[in-house]
C-alpha cells in the first residue's frame, strides 16, 4: 500500500532546486516500510524519473542538455553497431528495470541480448538484469551511481556498468568478474581513449565524438 499519496504531487521533503536526486523518506513511506514496486506504479507522471532502490523512492529532475547530447551520441553508437550485428536491443529511459520487488530502476540506457531478452522481458518492463547498463551522471547523481546503484547491479548480475561523466568527459567502466565487478577503468576524452566491449564485439565508442559539442552549440 502506498502511504500520503498526495504528497508526490508536491516539492519533496526539504526539497531543494536543481539537478538533485533525493530519497523521499519518511513523508512518503513512514519509519521502516519500504516501497513496492505496486507503490511505485502509483508515482505521478511528472516528466522526472522515478526509483526505487531497496525501498527508498528517488526522484531525479529532467536531465541537461549536455547530458541529452550525450546520450543521444551512445545510443546512436549503439543502435548503428546492432543494425550491422543483430545480436539484442537497446533501450532507453523510460523503461522501468525491475531487478526485486524493492528495486526499480530507470537506467539511461542499457543494452539486452536476444537470449536473455527472452526471459526478462515483458511488454511493460523489464524483469531482471539486462547485459550492459549505462548511467550518465550529474554532479548530484554522481555518488548515488557509484555506490548505491553499482552495488546494485552488481549483485544483480549485470555484465558490464558505464558511469559516464559529462563534466569530465569520461567514462568509467565496471566489468564483471566472477560475482563482483573489476575495480573501475576510466577513460577519458582528452587521452583520445576508445571504449571497447567484450559483450557488442567490434563495437568503438570513440570518447571525443560522445563529447563533442556541436559547431555552435551554446556554451554548457
Amino acid at each position: 500500500m502506498l502511504l500520503a499519496t498526495s504528497r508526490y504531487n508536491e516539492r519533496m521533503p526539504g526539497g531543494h532546486q536543481g539537478d538533485d536526486v533525493r530519497p523521499a523518506n519518511s513523508a512518503q513511506t513512514g519509519h521502516g516500510v519500504k516501497l513496492t514496486y505496486d507503490d511505485f506504479l502509483l508515482f505521478p507522471d511528472d516528466g522526472k524519473r522515478h526509483e526505487l532502490i531497496d525501498g527508498e523512492h528517488y526522484v531525479t529532475p529532467s536531465p541537461n542538455t549536455k547530458h541529452q547530447r550525450v546520450l543521444v551520441k551512445l545510443l546512436g553508437a549503439v543502435v548503428s553497431y546492432l543494425e550491422a550485428h543483430p545480436v539484442g536491443e537497446v533501450f532507453c529511459a523510460p523503461l522501468d528495470i525491475v531487478l526485486s520487488e524493492h528495486d526499480v530502476v530507470e537506467p539511461d540506457l542499457f543494452y539486452i541480448s536476444h537470449e536473455r531478452a527472452a526471459k526478462v522481458l515483458t511488454p511493460q518492463n523489464a524483469r531482471g538484469a539486462p547485459e550492459l547498463v549505462i548511467e550518465i551522471a550529474s554532479r548530484s547523481t554522481r555518488k548515488r551511481d557509484e555506490t548505491i546503484k553499482r552495488r546494485l547491479y552488481e549483485r544483480d548480475g549485470v555484465s558490464e556498468y558505464w558511469v559516464v561523466d559529462p563534466e569530465l568527459d569520461a567514462i568509467r567502466v565496471y566489468r564483471r568478474e566472477g560475482d563482483r565487478f573489476d575495480r573501475a577503468v576510466e577513460l577519458t576524452s582528452e587521452r583520445g581513449d576508445v571504449l571497447t566491449t567484450p559483450i557488442l564485439p567490434d563495437l568503438e565508442i570513440v570518447l571525443t565524438r560522445i563529447f563533442a559539442e556541436p559547431a555552435g552549440a551554446s556554451p554548457r
